[in-house]
């Protein structure tokens, strides 16, 4: 995963300032920055839901903008939105979108993915009707539902209890394993430490900083948060 100069700009507003980064298969990226610093609209540029206005992104070698279609087979997404189908239950939810990857058997997929993020008993339980952590679980098995090369995850803990998201961490770690590439957007510094490989900061649309995960620890990295952002994480 790769971006070369990207901009986006809605109006007069400038969200993204030239970014660059590059993630490597196998590895896990946490973005990290204030609120309003262009995070989640660089996931979204990303994963094909924005189109930038300047610059190159590519996914697994595909250019998000003349190859999107292609991209989005390629892309696990969580957004900070879960974007269930209320009206439809946890099984159909996933059963969708394994009929949309065209998967041989969607029913039985779906249930090992409902397996996978503990909401097996809560097949039949309308996507209205599930707690936020459960709904956050359930878009996490959505994304992994075609075993995508990259992840894009924006705040993928929100709702989450100690349990679901310890099992978060090892379920980034584990897909970094296989050789995915992983991209995590989230507001904590410390959850940031256990989420990923390297953190990079965001401030103002611009990639400020950035360090691998063994040079760091909480407190150097919110003394580094600190001096690139001027605020306290």
């Amino acid at each position: 995963m790769e971006a070369i100069g990207v901009w986006k700009t809605f109006g007069s507003t400038e969200a993204l300032r030239g970014v660059n980064l590059q993630v490597s298969p196998g590895e896990r990226l946490a973005i990290i920055g204030p609120n309003g610093s262009g995070k989640s609209t660089l996931l979204k540029v990303l994963a094909t839901l924005l189109r930038p206005s300047a610059g190159t992104a590519r996914l697994a070698g595909l250019d998000v903008q003349s190859q999107a279609f292609e991209v989005r087979r390629l892309v696990g997404v969580v957004c900070h939105q879960s974007f269930l189908y209320s009206d439809l239950t946890t099984l159909e939810n996933l059963e969708f979108y394994g009929r949309m990857y065209r998967m041989p058997d969607p029913s039985e997929r779906a249930r090992q993915q409902l397996r996978l993020v503990g909401l097996e008993a809560h097949a039949d339980v309308l996507g209205r009707d599930l707690s936020r952590g459960m709904q956050q679980r359930l878009a996490l098995a959505r994304a992994l539902i075609q075993e995508p090369p990259v992840l894009l995850l924006d705040e993928p803990d929100t709702g989450l209890d100690q349990r679901w998201a310890a099992f978060l961490v090892d379920l980034l770690a584990e897909a970094a394993g296989q050789g995915r590439t992983v991209l995590v957007i989230t507001h904590n510094l410390e959850r940031s430490l256990d989420l990923a490989d390297r953190v990079a900061v965001l401030n103002n649309g611009k990639i400020t900083f950035t360090a691998k995960r063994d040079e760091l620890d909480v407190a150097s990295l919110k003394e580094a948060y600190l001096h690139h952002t001027g605020a306290v994480g």
